[in-house]
């Protein structure tokens, strides 16, 4: 009887004992993480976790917190914690089944921060049963981070220049106008005697005069005749006005012993004045007038519709069709601008007379930085509101790596032109350089039509970890940061090409060289590459150490 009792007595303890006992240590195994390396998007490490609490493993009336957490030397991040609970226990979290266990997927991330390159991902347990609280062993899942979209190659960037309008040779045009009386075709002493004949003869004989300065290439002279009167008239009219004014600027030419090509045309009626006249005119009809021309092609039939407007047609007999009847003289010529040569002369004697567009110009001529930031300094003395000296001296400081004092020429060059696509640009690429994607993408929404804001774009859309996106706004461009977006949307060989056209490589471009090299696994590459990196920057050459691009290639980058 006591032994029969013993037996069931046993079982009853085993039982409690089990139901009492803390919950312990989950093997690594049962999680895994996608991606299984952390790399840095965006600015953050997102991971998304998949984990497993096996059989006859979570106790029915406990609940658990995990939390992942990402562990550095001298710091962590955690991310958010997710809850579950057993079988018996009152609650919203996801249940797990004691007999069977249960599988749990959850996410995370972390703001991204430097020392994170050398890190490892863990999971932390608070495990929960009645009003006993106790931790088990955090458990390693992953390694982190790969920090390739972090590396600054925004600041090998190009700048965007703020160009000069200078033109060697700029094409102008003296106008004047010969009128004549209705049905007349006589050139009155009157009209020769006007301010527009005068100025335009001084002009034809200044231009001729000063053959270094200007060259006359052809005076033209259109004549016309009102759309009032029959076709047959107005053709006779508008040819007489033709010869007679050519008679005179032929007499004119000789009598100044220029020589030029006069060419002479004429309109019979002058239809297309006359709609330009009106359409600006405050007439009464005024549309009524338009539609008219709109609605009928033959000049008759526009005549008679015309006249048929009898409470109008005075008006524009008084006042449109007066200004019609005249031969309009053109002198087209050249000024011919200042020779490179003239430009850096009247630089170095510094000339008062010199514009802020040859200034600029005179910068393109040189290959000379010192010389280059002489002309920029000169340009802001002498045109101080004009912003492109600013913005180029900026341009300059940011090549050269001085961020600050290329920021502070931007600032500046925006203090004149708050609204200049290329200060906009700049002042964008400044932001990123310093981590503020926000006011980067503010500035950058005002670089349209800055000969560089595709490449900035590319490289905002980089940080925001948008890399197909990149790749579009980059193009041709043979950057640093262009491969650094091929290689981030995961396309080696464009990334490879890139590289090898950088036109000005530096320790990064070997850097992303020998990144390439790892992704492809091209140990010789990594090599090779890594061996530039060693003789031009010994500090990223030791950064690589620490760098997971590289966790498979210890020996080539040693």
């Amino acid at each position: 009887m006591i032994k029969k009792l013993y037996l069931p007595l046993v079982a009853l303890l085993v039982l409690a004992f089990s139901s009492c006992s803390k919950m312990g240590e989950l093997d690594p195994s049962y999680f895994t993480t996608d991606p299984e390396v952390l790399e840095a998007i965006g600015g953050k490490v997102p991971v998304t976790i998949t984990g497993k609490f096996p059989e006859k493993y979570f106790k029915k009336n406990a609940t658990v917190e995990v939390t992942p957490v990402l562990r550095w030397d001298g710091g962590e991040a955690k991310g958010q914690p997710a809850k579950f609970q057993g079988e018996k226990v009152q609650g919203n979290d996801q249940t797990i089944s004691y007999k069977a266990g249960g599988t749990y997927t959850m996410k995370a991330s972390f703001d991204y921060v430097p020392e994170m390159a050398k890190s490892e991902l863990y999971l932390d347990f608070k495990i929960k049963k009645g009003k006993k609280e106790y931790t088990i062993p955090s458990v390693k899942i992953a390694d982190g981070v790969i920090a390739t979209s972090e590396l600054p190659t925004v600041e090998s960037a190009n700048a965007a220049y703020a160009a000069d309008a200078f033109q060697r040779i700029i094409k102008q045009a003296q106008e004047a106008q010969i009128m004549f009386l209705i049905q007349q075709a006589n050139i009155r002493a009157s009209e020769l005697k006007s301010e527009g004949i005068k100025d335009f003869n001084k002009k034809v004989v200044a231009v001729n005069g000063d053959k270094k300065n200007f060259k006359l290439n052809n005076i033209e002279i259109s004549a016309y005749a009102s759309p009032d009167g029959g076709v047959k008239l107005n053709t006779g009219l508008a040819e007489d006005r033709q010869e007679n004014t050519e008679k005179y600027l032929n007499k004119q030419l000789k009598k100044g012993e220029i020589e030029t090509q006069v060419d002479a045309k004429y309109t019979a009626q002058d239809w297309e004045g006359f709609q330009e006249l009106v359409s600006k005119s405050n007439i009464q009809d005024k549309d009524l007038i338009l539609r008219v021309l709109s609605m009928y092609q033959d000049p008759e039939q526009r005549e008679t519709e015309i006249k048929n407007i009898s409470s109008v047609y005075k008006t524009l007999a008084d006042e449109i069709l007066p200004q019609l009847r005249r031969a309009r003289l053109t002198a087209n010529y050249d000024v011919i601008g200042r020779s490179d040569e003239e430009i850096n002369a009247a630089f170095d004697a510094k000339e008062d007379s010199i514009s802020v567009d040859e200034l600029l110009y005179a910068a393109t001529l040189t290959q000379d930085n010192a010389r280059k930031e002489a002309i920029y300094k000169r340009a802001i003395e002498k045109y101080p509101n004009d912003y492109r000296a600013y913005n180029n001296l900026g341009m300059m400081s940011y090549a050269a790596g001085d961020l600050n004092a290329a920021e502070n020429y931007f600032k500046q060059a925006a203090s004149k032109d708050a609204n200049a696509a290329e200060v906009n640009t700049n002042l964008g690429l400044c932001a990123l350089c310093k981590g503020n994607v926000a006011d980067a993408e503010t500035y950058l929404s005002k670089s349209t039509g800055a000969n560089t804001a595709n490449e900035a774009l590319g490289n905002l859309y980089i940080k925001q970890g948008q890399y197909d996106r990149a790749v579009q706004a980059f193009g041709d461009t043979k950057t640093n940061s262009a491969a650094l977006a091929q290689i981030l949307a995961k396309d080696y060989n464009k990334a490879k090409s890139t590289l090898s056209a950088v036109k000005n490589p530096d320790a990064y471009t070997d850097y992303l060289m020998a990144i390439v090299g790892a992704r492809t696994n091209n140990a010789d590459l990594v090599k090779s590459s890594m061996a530039k990196v060693a003789q031009k920057d010994a500090n990223l050459k030791a950064s690589a150490q620490n760098d997971r691009e590289f966790a498979k290639y210890a020996n080539e980058i040693q």
